[in-house]
């Protein structure tokens, strides 16, 4: 058993700080309430004058696929000689001695969602993971978690010369791939228990089977306005359930989005304008979001901007306008709901998993120092 005493308790559930203790036992929070009486044995960290937050949630990014400072021999995010690869599986490319990962732990993050790229329609699925661990399986929190489709510039250039040069192509790619799934899980079902009527065995059409059940959302990246609506018209047409990742012009169509009521992950923001459809790009976007009512993440996309500087673009957001406590909840609980894991992580909770972080100030400044990371109740050295 451990005990976190005298702290303040921010735990993005309730928008003001309080002051609780935490006992945490097997890795799970058990109690929270004032002046916790423990037993000698029971393992003690005194927070008093500091402030206490659930662990840090990435809703997209690749670290531990990437690798690095390995550059591009170590790159295993995309698959670069298909255009349609739902069959990919982000758990079968990640690195758990991936130097990132301790930077990230060691700044708070404790949970990511992590899978395939944007070169493909259709890159595979995302599996979300502790940011501490030797083995993958044992890091996972839940995988399959969604399956990553991608719009707009990147499947385009990639593939401009195989398969893909318009964004017309994209979504028609990705309508027939849906397509094929459909009339293959009828084929299935048409045929029973009947060996010689089923369909061959597709790897592909098999892995967008949850998509289609709505299992498993689709994981759409998207920038421009276009490629927004366009990942929404698709989701309706084929009845899917849908998360909307990097939403670089969002804070263009606000009213619109709220409408739509899916999961937003806007970023990364602190980068260049590389391509033309970042020309928008703005740390305004998930404040105005938030405020017109959509649930906003803010994301990384690491190793694009490197995983551990998740906190400073929430205080970067603020700066530019964003709500602290929609920030807060920004890299905390809603990318928990977004990656479909919040029963067991993005708030401090009894019941949930012991992800914590303890602060001697704001963690959207930079003068703030991490004090303690506890990662299923153990703390980080």
């Amino acid at each position: 058993m451990l005990c976190i005493k005298n702290g303040t308790i921010y735990n993005a559930i309730c928008k003001e700080g309080f002051q609780a203790d935490i006992l945490i036992d097997d890795g799970k929070i058990k109690t929270i309430e004032k002046n916790i009486e423990v037993a000698d044995n029971v393992q003690i960290i005194n927070a008093e004058g500091l402030q206490v937050y659930p662990g840090f949630v990435e809703a997209h990014g690749h670290i531990g696929l990437d690798g690095y400072g390995i550059g591009y021999e170590g790159m295993d995010y995309n698959e670069l000689n298909d255009i349609i690869s739902p069959q990919m599986r982000g758990i079968d490319g990640v690195k758990p001695f991936d130097p990132a990962f301790a930077a990230a732990a060691a700044a708070g993050v404790t949970c990511v969602c992590v899978g395939p790229g944007s070169a493909n329609v259709l890159g595979g699925t995302f599996t979300t993971i502790k940011t501490v661990g030797k083995r993958v399986d044992n890091m996972v929190v839940r995988d399959n978690v969604a399956m990553k489709c991608a719009f707009g510039e990147n499947p385009k250039r990639v593939y401009r010369d195989k398969t893909d040069s318009s964004r017309m192509t994209t979504a028609a790619l990705l309508r027939e791939a849906l397509f094929k799934a459909k009339d293959y899980v009828a084929k299935k079902e048409l045929a029973g228990d009947d060996i010689a009527k089923k369909p061959t065995y597709d790897i592909k059409l098999e892995a967008l089977i949850p998509v289609l059940k709505k299992e498993i959302p689709l994981k759409a990246h998207a920038h421009a306005t276009e490629d927004i609506f366009t990942a929404l018209r698709i989701a309706k047409e084929f009845d899917l359930e849908i998360t909307l990742e990097h939403v670089t012009e969002g804070h263009l169509i606000a009213e619109e989005l709220a409408k739509e009521n899916v999961p937003l992950a806007v970023g990364p923001t602190l980068t260049s304008a590389s391509k033309f459809e970042l020309r928008n790009k703005s740390w305004t976007t998930p404040g105005v979001l938030a405020a017109a009512g959509c649930q906003v993440s803010i994301i990384t996309d690491s190793p694009v901007i490197p995983q551990e500087y998740l906190p400073l673009c929430a205080g970067l957001a603020v700066q530019a306008g964003m709500d602290p406590f929609a920030a807060l909840q920004a890299i905390t609980i809603n990318p928990a709901k977004h990656a479909g894991i919040a029963d067991r992580v993005g708030s401090l909770e009894v019941g949930k998993d012991a992800d914590i972080v303890i602060t001697d100030g704001s963690p959207f400044a930079v003068s703030t120092k991490v004090k303690y990371v506890l990662i299923d109740g153990e703390i980080l050295n």
